[in-house]
């Protein structure tokens, strides 16, 4: 399974609109190609707007590494502000600590860089 992480927090709403956007169309574009994804962007921020969970990396960093845990590879989704991101910078420290393989990708073509899995 892949994480796939990319840059949420940012003060001007139409920005993390952008930000959920294209995370959604990587994690489309990934599952697409055989891959299975989890998408922690797309998971938490819709459940903060209907649900009503809190809205603060520490309460997601918590259930999102749990999630990192499960995977076999960090995607990291290359949009502005990923090399800032606080939430990305844990995750990358967290997957080195698993030895997880970790990519970086575009969000023009998220898939141009993965191969696609051998039983897909």
């Amino acid at each position: 399974m892949i994480y796939l992480a990319s840059p949420w927090t940012h003060p001007d709403p139409t920005v993390r609109h952008e930000r959920l956007v294209m995370a959604c169309r990587a994690a489309v574009a990934l599952a697409k190609h055989g891959h299975v994804v989890f998408s922690p962007i797309a998971h938490s921020v819709t459940i903060c707007e209907y649900g009503g969970a809190p809205d603060r990396l520490e309460y997601w960093l918590r259930q999102d590494l749990a999630i990192l845990r499960c995977c076999a590879r960090l995607v990291i989704l290359m949009l502005d502000g990923w090399r800032e991101s606080k939430g990305i910078k844990e995750e990358l420290e967290q997957a080195r600590g698993l030895n997880l393989q970790v990519s970086y990708v575009e969000p023009i073509n998220p898939t141009l860089f993965l191969e696609k899995p051998k039983n897909a």
